[in-house]
Formats: C-alpha cells, sequence, structure tokens
C-alpha cells in the first residue's frame, strides 16, 4: 500500500480500535469494566508506573483502556526494536504530548510530522549543539554549577540536608537558559521555586491529567485546572516575550536564541517566524532542564545508596582531572565511569519514561499484530530498559557495568532508549549528557553523599518523572590535591 502525506492523518488522539484491526490478541488487564475500562488498582498520579506492574504480568504487548481510549503499549526489545525503523514507523504526537501544543505549539518536541517548522528548526538549530557550540557553553556549566556548590557548602556547614530534585532543577533550568538564551532566572538567590517552574510543573501535570478524564466531562471536571493551566500558558508566554524583547540584534553566530533570530536556512533561505521561536524557547526551557534535572536527581540517589559506586566514581575524577582547577571539555568525556552511573540511572528511570511511534503505511508488529496507517503504539521504556531477555534476571539491580565497553557492543541495538529514537529524538542530548556527567564530576569531588536511611524511593510523575522528598546529607571531602576544591574561588571570564 503506498504511503499517503502526513496531512491526511488524523490528529490527536486515535484509540487503538480505529488502528489496530486484531485487537483483541493483545492481552488487557482482567476485569475490565464497561465504559469506564481497566480501572482497577489504577492509580491516576502514577499511570507509568501502574503500566510497569501491568507489563509485567502480561508480557510485552498490551492494553489499556479507560474511558473510551485505549492505548497499546509496547516493551518487548524485538517490537521495540521494529517501532524504532525509521522506513516503517515515525514518532506520534498523542497523549501528553498533543496536550503541551497550546504553549509549545509546532516547536520540535511537539511539532506533527507534516508540520514545516519541526525541520526548518531542526536544521537552523542543529550546529548549536556543535563540538565547537558546546566548547562554549562549558564555561558557563562550570558558572552554574559553581552557584549550586555554594549553596550546597552553606547547607553542609549548618548541618542541614540539601533538596536534590528542586536544586537539581534550580541547576538545569539556569545551565539551559544562559548557555542557550543569556537569561538569569536568579534561581539560586531564591527560597522559593521560580514562578516559570511553577508555571512550568503545573502546565506538564495538567497536560498529563487530561490523559485520564474523559474528554466530554473534561470542561466539568477540570474547570479549575483548566483555569490554573491557562495563567501558567501565559506565564510561560510572557516570559519568553521578555526573554527574546531583550535580546536585540543578533548576528546568527552565538547561542540558540541568536541562531533563531537571525540565522536562515541554508538552503531554503526561510527563517524561523517571531511565534515559532517562543514555542521553540519554551520547548527548549522545559525540555531541557526538566528531564536533566531528574537524571541528576536518580543518579544522585542511587551513588548515595551505592557507597562501593561512589567511592569508585570519586576515584575516576580524582585521577582523570587530578589537580586540575576547572575541568575542560575534553575532560568530562574522559570520566567514562561516572558516564556508565548516569546511564545505568537513566535505564532504570528514563526521565522521559515512554515515546509513541505510528505506522507509516500499513504493517505488522512482530508478524502477529496487523497495524493501519496510521496507528500507534507508546513503547514503555522504562519498561524495555527492564526486559529480562536483554538486561537479565537481574534487571532491576542498579549496575553501571552493564554499560561498560563490551556489554554495550553485546547488546543488540535499540535497547536502550532515554532520549527517544530515530528523526525526532532528542535534539539536545549531547548537552544534557555532557551537562550531567560534568554535574556528577564536580559534587563527586567535593561530597560525600549520605542517604537518609528512611527514605524509600518514591517517583513523581509529570509526564516525565522525578523522585519525590529526596534529600541528602552532605560531607565535604578533605582536597585530595590542592585543586580538589577549585570550585571555591570563582574565576573571572566565566560569566558569572
Amino acid at each position: 500500500m503506498a504511503e499517503t502525506t502526513g496531512a491526511a492523518l488524523p490528529k490527536g488522539f486515535r484509540s487503538a480500535e480505529l488502528g489496530w484491526p486484531e485487537l483483541h490478541r493483545i492481552p488487557h488487564p482482567p476485569r475490565r469494566v464497561p465504559v469506564i475500562g481497566d480501572v482497577w488498582g489504577a492509580d491516576i498520579r502514577t499511570p507509568i508506573q501502574d503500566s510497569l506492574r501491568i507489563g509485567r504480568q502480561l508480557g510485552p504487548v498490551f492494553r489499556r483502556k479507560a474511558f473510551g481510549k485505549e492505548i497499546v503499549f509496547v516493551w518487548g526489545a524485538g517490537l521495540a526494536a521494529e517501532l524504532a525503523d525509521e522506513t516503517r514507523f515515525a514518532k506520534h504526537v498523542g497523549l501528553g504530548v498533543a496536550n503541551l501544543r497550546p504553549v509549545a505549539g509546532d516547536g520540535l518536541f511537539t511539532a506533527y510530522n507534516h508540520e514545516p517548522n519541526w525541520q526548518l528548526a531542526h536544521d537552523v538549530l542543529a550546529p548549536g549543539f556543535s563540538r565547537e557550540a558546546m566548547e562554549g557553553y562549558h564555561p558557563m556549566m562550570l558558572a552554574v554549577t559553581e552557584r549550586l556548590t555554594d549553596r550546597w557548602d552553606l547547607e553542609e556547614s549548618a548541618g542541614r540536608a540539601v533538596d536534590v530534585p528542586g536544586d537539581m532543577t534550580k541547576l538545569t533550568l539556569e545551565t539551559i537558559s544562559r548557555t542557550g538564551f543569556g537569561h538569569d532566572f536568579g534561581s539560586f538567590e531564591r527560597s522559593r521555586p521560580h514562578p516559570f517552574v511553577t508555571a512550568m510543573i503545573g502546565a506538564l501535570t495538567h497536560a498529563q491529567r487530561r490523559n485520564a478524564v474523559p474528554t466530554p466531562l473534561a470542561p466539568l471536571l477540570l474547570r479549575g485546572a483548566t483555569r490554573r493551566n491557562e495563567a501558567d500558558m501565559a506565564y510561560l508566554n510572557r516570559t519568553v516575550d521578555s526573554v527574546v524583547a531583550a535580546r536585540g540584534g543578533s548576528d546568527g553566530e552565538g547561542d540558540l536564541l541568536d541562531r533563531m533570530l537571525a540565522t536562515a536556512h541554508p538552503q531554503t533561505g526561510e527563517r524561523l517566524t517571531p511565534e515559532n521561536i517562543r514555542r521553540q524557547v519554551i520547548t527548549f526551557l522545559i525540555a531541557g532542564h526538566e528531564t536533566t534535572s531528574g537524571a541528576l536527581s536518580f543518579a544522585l540517589h542511587y551513588l548515595s545508596r551505592h557507597p562501593d559506586v561512589a567511592a569508585r566514581a570519586r576515584a575516576e575524577v580524582d585521577r582523570v582531572w587530578g589537580a586540575t582547577p576547572r575541568p575542560g571539555y575534553d575532560q568530562v568525556a574522559k570520566l567514562r565511569y561516572v558516564r556508565r552511573v548516569l546511564d545505568e540511572s537513566l535505564r532504570l528511570w528514563p526521565t522521559a519514561p515512554a515515546f509513541a511511534r505510528e505506522a507509516r503505511r500499513e504493517t505488522v508488529l512482530g508478524g502477529v499484530h496487523p497495524m493501519r496507517q496510521g496507528a500507534w503504539a507508546l513503547v514503555l521504556t522504562a519498561m524495555l530498559h527492564r526486559d529480562p531477555d536483554v538486561w537479565g534476571a537481574d534487571a532491576e539491580r542498579f549496575d553501571p557495568d552493564r554499560f561498560d565497553a563490551q556489554a554495550v557492543r553485546g547488546r543488540p541495538a535499540h535497547t536502550f532508549k532515554p532520549f527517544g529514537t530515530g528523526a525526532r529524538a532528542c535534539i539536545g542530548r549531547q548537552f544534557a549528557l555532557h551537562e550531567a556527567t560534568l554535574v556528577l564530576g564536580l559534587l563527586l569531588r567535593r561530597y560525600e553523599l549520605r542517604a537518609d536511611p528512611e527514605y524509600r524511593l518514591r517517583v513523581t510523575e509529570r509526564l516525565t518523572l522525578m523522585p519525590a522528598g529526596l534529600r541528602l546529607h552532605l560531607e565535604r571531602r578533605a582536597p585530595a590535591t590542592e585543586a580538589a576544591s577549585a570550585l571555591d574561588c570563582p574565576v573571572a571570564g566565566t560569566g558569572d
């Protein structure tokens, strides 16, 4: 069957029975109730964790239904590899992602495949994540981390535990806003989260909540929440408009905002419109800090719970960075074991816990399940990363050595997907990985991390994942070298 244009496909939510002719072959939870669906044991606050539990019970492909909306979930490695085939499948914008379109529109993350601004923005912005550009961002990443350690030093000296998710959110927001858009939110000077963060969390939470409410009842059940969401979106728009207005002239050779304002497409000469620039800035500010802050928070949790891993990672930092006062860009990539710690944290809790794929044309998934063009499935990344056929019977165990070079070479492709897949995978993944590895190295070099023995990991879901209520006690390390406490002294010219 010939592939039709993307514009011919329906938009918004498409229930599974519209695209899967033999849906009866796919298992669903027992005790399904007419009309309302699979509600027994479900918690609208934790749909991903509910799906992990159900996936373990029902196998690598299953379905869930609530109030007439049915979704097919996939987590088996073989099926996920098929869905990653760009010749057969493409990104599907649905569920909570589509619910963000009122504020993010045709930004890189929320654009439909047929919308031309996605390719235009991707081509204009891709040089902003080149090696040369990344080296330019590196000093600013150091400077922002310095602000974090100043705060943590005060907390440590006072004997107080630090709020890990809150402080990681401040860190990553300041990093993307300053490196990408030249804006300082002053997060570390605030006792409460910046209103931008509050509005962003509100928008993400509302987008997820709308998935669990029957569409006809949403105006009634979510009346107050909808008003708050509209206020949140208006605040996000006003904030970004002020950031753009403050920029003035641009030559297209600076940060991401410069490129958006001044760069024309190299082949077509097209430029991004002011409205699309606003949407791209909102996309980067949200996606560029929310997922990285979660990844850092989970990694710090696991480091605090596994002192042997922390000691090994810390020894690597001391060995590789030595007496270097401020590690250079190239020195970050040499922290191979620290990077494994980060990857293993992303394996167990990928902060973007799922991604959706739709059929470009009629096809059969796994040789068993026919799909019409436009039919879609949700790849449950957090369960794919726990597939015992790939990761072993101990897949729930934290073990960074799963990511040593030999182990990685021995695994099939498409089994580790924390940044999505294909052409629409996260454009900023190298930025996020460099930032997170650098931050972990700096924190390990400076502090011992002490876990609260009473704490049990709880995961908050707001489209992304974050450890809830995670606090750690710190202990300043005795410097192994004269420069091990290099961040004590700010250096002129770093942008702070």
